[in-house]
């Protein structure tokens, strides 16, 4: 039930009416409710097209509107817009759809499902995981879970960093800096020590670094010995990374690293050779983009085999278009991926295009996670902050607000709270994240993240919480309950109008791959909420059966938005 779409329809249709043309309407949501609940935009271009004011063309449509049984108000504003006003009636209807579909909330799946590869988190092997890798990793577990919702066939897939020249320089620095204690207490943090001083000791010791050449030349070549540390090696980061995943709660469909497509690599760079995509140039294999006006200007071609014959992650990654296309049979691709590597994708979907592969191709883009001086987010010994350190103040400071808010209302015995921790805590990190545009660098405040005030997850849990404790009060079950609305109370009609847009923001997230939308919708939902719920008796009102289905509602749409964020939320707080 996309109340953005009814809505364009009748705006629509009145338009056709009256000029005989098949126009967009262009309604949307108003950003200010004293200006009406939607706004019709779409007159604005069509008086451009007609070379007429847009007001008089405005003035038939609106009075057509007038009539339609929708709206309460239909005003024409500034140049041309029209903004509308819901009758309590009509929305009450709608929304008693909501309320009999508990298995979607009248979401509706998408009329032709897809199969999307969603490429997400791709941590390197031997690092441990560092405030860097989260953006991809929740933003992608959230189109994974939000694409899926929508009915399309979605593989998550975390593309691995396992293979590369790195690895000789690990080999080589194993082999003469490991410590044997440290490996066994933190076997991960000690390879990332081994590949500082290897790296290190590379830059200054010419023998060194090719005594590390020539163990990832063995490695290529299949050697026994060093193909078991390198097997070791993505273990060790494997099991940290599993700990990782599971208190993220984030799962892949598919792990297919670097290696899976090693031996790939050189025919994928001979068909590109022969059809002509690429061709020498002082010793390398390179495509160069002369026909794309965007690429043309830096002159900088996708190198996919390099001087010294060796392959790189260009290559991979054309590689893994393919396997995509042919065996995943594929019809969109998503990558969430820094934005830094822009440049990177438009290279790389050209290449495609030019192979004229048969998918969709996006570069789910998205900026830096910045401390409070507006610099990239560091230790304060400069280095990057570990994942699972973040994760764990997450959780303890998580437990501190609960304690705090005790005289707040927050109910919760010290066991209960700590149980509650990782679900509060974690969850406000994703949240303060993901309510982000995915787009814009944001400054990590843990103040904000954890709070049970504005716009912060613990706040969304809470009212979701607030909601479940009215049912135990009144000893009824909020997942069953249903009730015809009759929306008398302003709050009431508030709460509803909020209700009634969950489905356009699910929509719209999911084709955007913008999560914070559905991020929006909940903090205005909650907020919506709080007022009902100061405003409006619940239990004991002349018309509980309105508000009780408000109410549970309400709860379903909170649980389910979290949970498309990849947020749990509990009954309890």
């Amino acid at each position: 039930m996309r109340i953005e779409l009814l809505l364009e329809h009748a705006a629509g249709e009145a338009i056709a009416h009256h000029f005989g043309l098949d126009a967009p309407a262009l309604v949307r949501a108003t950003q200010d409710p004293a200006h009406g609940d939607y706004q019709v935009n779409g007159i604005l271009p069509l008086a451009k097209k007609l070379k007429r004011s847009p007001r008089q063309l405005a003035a038939p449509v609106a009075e057509r509107l007038g009539r339609h049984a929708a709206f309460e108000h239909v005003r024409i504003a500034g140049p041309g817009f029209i903004n509308l006003t819901l009758k309590p009636a009509w929305i009450g209807r709608q929304l008693n759809e909501a309320i009999l579909d508990h298995a979607r909330d009248a979401v509706d799946p998408v009329h032709e499902p897809q199969r999307i590869v969603i490429d997400f988190s791709s941590p390197n092997i031997a690092k441990q995981p560092h405030v860097g890798h989260l953006r991809s990793t929740i933003i992608g577990d959230a189109l994974v879970r939000l694409h899926r919702f929508m009915g399309h066939s979605v593989v998550g897939d975390n593309h691995l960093g396992d293979w590369g020249t790195q690895f000789g320089l690990l080999i080589a620095g194993a082999r003469r800096f490991r410590t044997s204690a440290l490996s066994a207490e933190t076997p991960l943090a000690e390879l990332e020590r081994v590949y500082k001083l290897a790296s290190e000791r590379a830059k200054t010791d010419p023998v060194f670094a090719e005594e590390a050449r020539g163990e990832l030349a063995k490695l290529q070549a299949g050697d026994s010995d060093n193909l078991a540390m390198w097997r070791h090696f993505v273990a060790i980061t494997r099991s940290e990374l599993d700990r990782i995943y599971d208190r993220l709660d984030v799962r892949f469909d598919s792990w297919l690293p670097e290696s899976f497509y090693n031996p790939m690599l050189a025919p994928v760079v001979e068909q590109l050779l022969s059809s002509g995509v690429a061709r020498m140039d002082q010793g390398a294999v390179c495509v160069f983009f002369d026909d794309v006006p965007e690429l043309r200007k830096s002159g900088v071609p996708l190198i996919v085999r390099k001087r010294d014959g060796a392959y790189n992650y260009a290559t991979t990654d054309v590689a893994t278009l393919l396997h995509r296309r042919d065996e995943l049979r594929a019809q969109r691709a998503l990558y969430v991926v820094d934005k830094r590597q822009a440049q990177h994708f438009r290279q790389l979907f050209a290449l495609a295009a030019r192979l004229k592969l048969p998918m969709q191709l996006e570069h789910v883009a998205f900026g830096t996670i910045l401390g409070k001086d507006g610099t990239p987010l560091k230790t304060k010994e400069g280095d990057n902050v570990k994942l699972a350190d973040l994760l764990d103040e997450a959780e303890q400071r998580a437990t501190a607000a609960m304690r705090g808010q005790r005289d707040q209302g927050l109910t919760l015995e010290d066991g209960e709270i700590a149980s509650l921790a990782a679900c509060v805590g974690i969850g406000a990190v994703k949240y303060s994240d993901l309510r982000q545009h995915r787009l814009s660098d944001y400054r990590f405040d843990w103040d904000k993240m954890i709070s049970f005030k504005g716009n912060a997850s613990p706040y969304l849990q809470y009212a979701h919480a607030r909601i479940h404790s009215i049912f135990r009060k009144g000893g009824l079950e909020p997942a069953g309950f249903e009730a015809e609305l009759s929306l008398r109370h302003p709050a009431e009609v508030t709460l509803s109008k909020q209700l009634l847009r969950f489905a356009d923001a699910v929509h719209h997230a999911t084709d955007a791959s913008l999560p914070h939308v559905v991020g929006d919708h909940l903090y205005c939902l909650a907020r919506a909420f709080s007022v009902f719920y100061e405003a409006c008796p619940v239990l004991h009102a002349a018309d509980r059966g309105t508000r009780l289905a408000l109410s549970a509602l309400a709860a379903r749409q909170l649980r389910r938005g979290l949970e498309l964020l990849g947020i749990r939320a509990p009954e309890r707080m």
